[in-house]
């Protein structure tokens, strides 16, 4: 599509030393760049994180984030993992670092693990699978299961729902319709 592509987030923090911590040794980010900022809203240190050599910052974490919260607006920042077996891998890591309140799922399109980062904002880890289904949709999953297991659970499941269909013909689908707006 023209115009737009979704480049990065920023999230502003309350530790700044435990989040970087969190997104550097847990989810393998490296730090791009650091420093400080001066806003209208005072002095923000800003620490830079990506992936990709390519891309500068993909995650920038930002001082400031007030110690009470009466509502986290961030409903979920998505990672897509490379494979189904790294995304077992980081579900593994997670239950050894006993972080709390991890739900794995599918979603027939995608089998994902959701979990909070250490300041409570939800990620979810995931994978496409090579099918669509109608959403909103979600099944628990054992992510311990081995790969061939869990995708023919899915495939299984995803096939006796509303919409199923490969994905690459709903992509099909999808670029027609907005091709055409």
């Amino acid at each position: 599509m023209k115009g737009l592509s979704f480049s990065h987030i920023g999230i502003y923090v309350k530790d700044l030393k435990k989040m970087e911590d969190f997104y550097t040794k847990v989810l393998n980010f490296f730090v791009t760049d650091r420093g400080n900022l001066d806003t209208p809203r005072g002095k923000v240190q800003l620490v830079f994180l990506s992936r990709d050599p390519k891309t500068h910052h993909q995650i920038v974490l930002a001082s400031g984030r007030p110690e009470e919260n009466i509502f986290n607006p961030i409903n979920q920042i998505s990672l897509e993992a490379d494979s189904l077996e790294t995304l077992q891998e980081l579900f593994l890591n997670f239950k050894a670092l006993n972080v709390p309140n991890i739900d794995a799922i599918t979603h027939g399109n995608a089998i994902s693990f959701y979990a909070p980062d250490p300041e409570g904002n939800r990620l979810e880890l995931f994978i496409d699978t090579p099918w669509y289904v109608s959403q909103p949709m979600k099944v628990s999953l054992d992510l311990t299961l081995d790969a061939q297991t869990i995708m023919s659970i899915v495939e299984g499941h995803a096939r006796e729902l509303p919409g199923f269909c490969p994905r690459v013909e709903w992509e099909g689908r999808m670029q027609q319709l907005m091709s055409a707006s």
